[in-house]
């Protein structure tokens, strides 16, 4: 291969990866309810909250989330298993429910709470540590409950299921 036919090449790399990245397609409806877990909250004094929640497993689900959403039950919500631990990255886009956001290490403990998100907005929301999982619940709910940080997750994810 010459030289000339090389830098064409890379010439045109970010212009096949940016027309991939756009291949997929950015939703415009919720997605269908995903299949449901127990979740529980233990607070710091030894309250236990029972929740029902969406497992956003796949990176499509995740993708999508809680957009378009207009009910968020008050023991329901969504957890999103990263997989292994990382710094999760969170917006409201296309999400018209303010959320509350719980970011969960990998032991289940509550690194991380966001509280009253806005929605539509695309402001980034960090966990700004390694987690293993956010949990989205209705806006309000930290505060309800009294969920703070270093409260317990028990779930399968995390090898504590209730």
């Amino acid at each position: 291969m010459t030289r000339r036919h090389l830098l064409a090449l890379l010439a045109a790399a970010p212009l096949m990866l940016s027309s991939g990245a756009r291949a997929q397609a950015e939703p415009t409806t919720a997605q269908p309810t995903l299949p449901k877990e127990p979740l529980v909250i233990v607070t710091h004094d030894g309250q236990r909250h029972e929740f029902r929640v969406e497992m956003a497993l796949t990176l499509e689900q995740q993708q999508t989330g809680l957009m378009f959403r207009t009910d968020i039950p008050a023991d329901g919500g969504m957890l999103f298993d990263w997989g292994t631990p990382r710094i999760s990255q969170m917006w409201m886009k296309n999400t018209v429910s303010s959320l509350d956001m719980l970011f969960i290490d990998e032991q289940g403990v509550i690194r991380r709470v966001v509280e009253h998100t806005v929605p539509e907005s695309l402001a980034i929301i960090d966990s700004l540590v390694p987690v293993r999982a956010t949990l989205e619940v209705a806006a309000g709910t930290a505060e309800r409950l009294d969920i703070r940080v270093g409260d317990k997750v028990l779930n399968k994810l995390f090898g504590n299921a209730p």
